[in-house]
């Protein structure tokens, strides 16, 4: 019986795989010399094996999805197929996602009456080829052996004339045989693995004349061009009429009366033996590669334009570019790589503002020297020098002397509080913040002086770092460091004789003692009726416990509020156990999580003492109208997310919330987060073998697995904070009795039908920031799926809010849950 079973199993296999092969073998067959029929289709798949592309006659060139890295998304592009690196020369622009990628799952067929279309693995079309009106409907579609993906009607089969093409429609390659009419551009990419559109244009614009233009940053609209930073200059009686990047690799603009402007005289090699590309990179370099045929020898560098990038442009042929910057942000250093590339660095003192990017702008790590009116000239003995050796800022000056030495030069900025940096050669050049085009070359003249507010009070340094002074400062620093020190031994065995002396019968701890093994205060019960009044004031209660107001007197007569937590159905650990892990709580310092002061242990009282911050909590915050700024909102639920990923990932030992609610945040005098009763779960003898009736955590925030018999892991906070970001995002409750609303089926909801704007009515802020707001909801539905190996950890999390990583569409969070967005909004 075990045999026949066996062999059943076995020719059902071999028919499948027989099966297999058939559809794969037609699928080939229907691409014959690069020509596919209407109704074809390809999908985005993870897996290799299954992965197809629809390629040119001679192999060169193929057209489907690539997998992106490290973004984990796909797009549909054509690329050299016969290379390694299967380098992209086109790709679909103007997707309907945050980066232009796509999920797995995604499909794109030939329709007749559209042409390509791109949908998601929903069905919803991210993005169609745009077919002219009335010219017949699509019959095939052709990858040719010159790169280029072209759409055929009936009619023009023969003349081969196509009604949409990737060359017509170029993103930001250009390959030979492919030109580029007036009016058209190319278009950088965001980043190096972000498919949407970047900042920078090549345009043949109407005059005639190739630009390199540079667009505003925030807007990144067309219309809203910031400067031109290269110019063909071919206008004016002879304007150019169209881009040329021939077969033989030359790339020229064709003029009125057909003469030719080379962008390059002469190239290196012949194309007979070598593909060509030519690419507007992301960071604004346009250049031309070549790579051997059959070979791995990699992309090499013809030429590129501006020579220089780095090099801020003067001219009256180039648009005034005193406004923004062009490939380094502000107080951004450029410096040339390889192949004419620029590197962006922060100088000395200072952060990027975006970590992530770094080509964006650089803030200071300190205050800066400003003439308010609290200003004097006493400020001055503040502030120092950081030199930057071969540096040049060439924009904001608004005063130079001609007969200043350096000594001079520094002097006057340092007495000058509108002054934030002098240039300076033979001429001094004084700057504002914020500067622009910092650009440090190895042949510079220039050296730059950034006045900086000095790190340690009283150890002047205004002349060069590393020159002159710093013997002196670090023989200082041994002898008050080594001074200190013997100091501090001296007192602690002072303060130690004293203890040893007193009466064995006196307590271990009095009520305001310093519980030295635990860097806590340690208080008795007495205290804290005294410091709360008698537990009067109510600040709140949740899972753990309910939280009073205090006020405790720290030196004399000044005193400082206090939050004083009575923990709930206290488990019964022994002293030792419970401060142990009141030790492990105390010993954790983050800037968004509250400060543990101390705690009491008498009896059965238990209380915990922490830092209360004047703000309130977040609920207050998010549920009041108006509605808080966006950016606020924004900014706080990504220091969350970084409290929480602190807890889970950065402690000696993980650390699992299981209470992540507004309620549960607090914030400071700058409104910023801070994550209050973390590792209580703990302390109150959380497990991974809870039952219905002792699930901690609250109505609305409690993940799925808190009602079945699984194990509780850090996926719990992951679902908890995903129900507060929706929650931050829409200001509005979980759990709204009012509206009648649940906001996690409505959220996801709004989020299938395309009607995000409903989430947020009203609040103008978010809404001309559609794209994180979408963003934002896509990872809280993420963070709330029902089955836990779905939800990413708080580092995911984290990079998702950042923009680090990209972030896909997620599935629907709850299956078999049919409330509707319409259904909402009726309500």
């Amino acid at each position: 019986m075990g045999f026949l079973s066996c062999s059943i199993i076995h020719i059902f296999l071999v028919l499948q795989l027989q099966t297999l092969c058939v559809i794969l073998t037609v699928s080939s067959q229907n691409i014959i010399n690069g020509s596919i029929p209407v109704g074809e289709s390809l999908t985005a798949s993870e897996s290799q094996q299954f992965s197809s592309s629809w390629r040119s006659p001679s192999g060169d060139f193929a057209f489907g999805f690539r997998k992106i890295q490290p973004n984990d998304g796909f797009t549909l592009s054509v690329w050299f197929d016969k290379i390694p690196d299967k380098t992209i020369v086109w790709h679909a622009q103007a997707v309907n996602t945050t980066t232009g990628l796509v999920p797995a799952g995604s499909n794109v067929t030939l329709t007749a009456d559209r042409g390509l279309v791109l949908t998601d693995p929903r069905g919803q079309q991210l993005w169609s080829s745009s077919l002219p009106p009335s010219n017949g409907s699509v019959s095939q579609g052709r990858i040719n052996d010159a790169g280029n993906f072209g759409l055929l009607s009936e009619t023009t089969e023969d003349s081969g004339e196509f009604l949409w093409s990737s060359f017509a429609n170029p993103t930001d390659t250009l390959l030979p045989t492919q030109g580029m009419e007036v009016g058209r551009n190319l278009s950088s990419r965001l980043t190096e693995t972000s498919f949407s559109k970047g900042r920078y244009r090549l345009h043949l614009g109407n005059d005639g004349d190739l630009r390199l233009l540079t667009l505003n940053p925030e807007t990144l609209l067309e219309s809203d061009i910031n400067f031109a930073y290269y110019a063909s200059n071919t206008k004016n009686q002879n304007p150019g009429t169209q881009l040329v990047f021939n077969e033989s690799g030359y790339m020229y603009i064709l003029q009125r009366n057909n003469s030719r402007f080379y962008l390059k005289e002469d190239v290196p090699v012949s194309s007979k033996d070598f593909y060509h590309r030519a690419v507007l990179h992301f960071d604004g370099v346009f250049a031309q590669y070549y790579h051997p045929k059959g070979g791995d020898g990699g992309w090499r560098w013809a030429w590129s334009q501006p020579e220089n990038i780095c090099a801020k442009g003067f001219g009256t042929d180039l648009a005034a570019n005193e406004v923004g910057n062009l490939a380094c942000g502000f107080n951004n250093i450029c410096s040339l790589g390889d192949n004419q590339r620029p590197r962006c660095q922060c100088p000395e003192r200072f952060v990027l503002s975006d970590p992530s990017d770094s080509y964006g702008d650089c803030k200071p790590d300190f205050e800066m020297h400003s003439c308010g009116a609290k200003s004097n000239q006493t400020d001055v003995s503040l502030y120092e020098f950081v030199t930057l050796e071969k540096t040049n800022w060439p924009s904001g000056d608004y005063k130079k002397y001609s007969n200043y030495d350096e000594e001079r030069c520094k002097a006057s900025c340092l007495n000058d509080c509108f002054c934030a940096a002098v240039v300076f050669r033979t001429i001094c050049w004084k700057k504002k913040f914020p500067l622009s085009y910092g650009h440090r070359s190895p042949t510079g003249g220039s050296d730059t002086f950034i006045k900086v507010r000095k790190l340690t009070a009283g150890v002047p340094n205004t002349g060069r770092r590393g020159k002159g002074r710093d013997w002196l400062i670090i023989t200082c620093s041994v002898l008050l460091g080594t001074s200190a020190l013997v100091n501090f031994i001296l007192l602690y065995m002072n303060r130690n004789k004293k203890r040893m002396a007193k009466k064995p019968n006196q307590r271990r701890y009095s009520g305001a003692a310093t519980a030295t093994d635990l860097n806590l205060r340690v208080f008795t019960y007495r205290d804290l009726v005294v410091a709360t009044g008698d537990f009067v004031e109510e600040l709140g209660r949740g899972a753990f416990g309910i939280v009073y107001k205090g006020v405790l007197k720290v030196s004399g007569d000044s005193e400082v509020n206090v939050a004083v937590k009575k923990l709930d159905r206290v488990a019964q650990e022994s002293e030792k156990e419970f401060k142990n892990e009141v030790k492990v709580i105390g010993q954790i310092h983050h800037k968004n999580l509250v400060k543990l002061i101390g705690f009491c242990d008498e009896g059965q009282s238990r209380l915990i003492v922490y830092e209360l911050l004047p703000n309130g909590t977040l609920a207050g915050f998010l549920f009041r109208r108006p509605r808080p700024s966006w950016e606020d909102r924004r900014r706080i639920a990504v220091e969350v997310a970084r409290g929480i990923l602190y807890l889970h990932e950065e402690c000696s030992e993980q650390i699992i919330h299981c209470d992540i609610k507004p309620q549960n945040i607090l914030l400071d005098e700058h409104n910023n987060p801070r994550i209050s009763d973390f590792g209580l779960a703990k302390l109150l003898m959380i497990n991974q073998t809870h039952t219905l009736t002792n699930i901690r955590g609250t109505k609305g925030y409690v993940a799925t697995e808190w009602f079945r018999n699984s194990p509780i892991t850090s996926k719990v906070d992951v679902y908890s904070y995903g129900v507060m970001l929706l929650e931050i995002v829409c200001c509005k409750k979980a759990v709204d009795l009012e509206d009648n609303v649940i906001l996690i089926d409505w959220a996801y909801d709004c989020f299938r039908q395309r009607r995000l704007k409903d989430l947020i009515k009203e609040d103008l802020e978010a809404l001309d920031n559609m794209d994180l707001v979408e963003r934002y909801v896509k990872i809280g539905i993420w963070c709330i799926q029902e089955e836990p190996g779905k939800r990413p950890n708080m580092r995911n999390v984290t990079q998702m809010l950042e923009g680090v990583a990209q972030v896909n569409d997620p599935p629907n969070p709850s299956p078999y849950n049919t409330f509707t967005c319409a259904e909402s909004m009726s309500n």
